[in-house]
């Protein structure tokens, strides 16, 4: 023999039905500040503050490579003659 109950209620009837707390309030707070959290992260994450992150000297060193280049070809350069 197999009996069927079905209970039409919503979760906030049913928590209350068993006697469980509301947690609701501390969810919306704690996803404000994952929220908050979130969005400071995705500042972080911009491509010009990764590229100033990940580069800080190799720009420099770069731009130097450039000048440097551009001098030996115009024959400013320390290897030129």
């Amino acid at each position: 023999m197999k009996i069927t109950v079905d209970i039409d209620c919503t979760p906030e009837e049913a928590r209350a039905f068993f006697g469980l707390p509301n947690v609701q309030p501390m969810q919306d707070a704690m996803m404000k500040k994952i929220e908050e959290r979130t969005i400071a992260g995705l500042d972080a994450m911009s491509p010009e503050a990764l590229l100033k992150h990940w580069l800080p000297a190799g720009v420099q060193g770069l731009e130097q490579l450039q000048t440097l280049f551009w001098q030996s070809l115009q024959g400013k350069g320390p290897t030129s003659k």
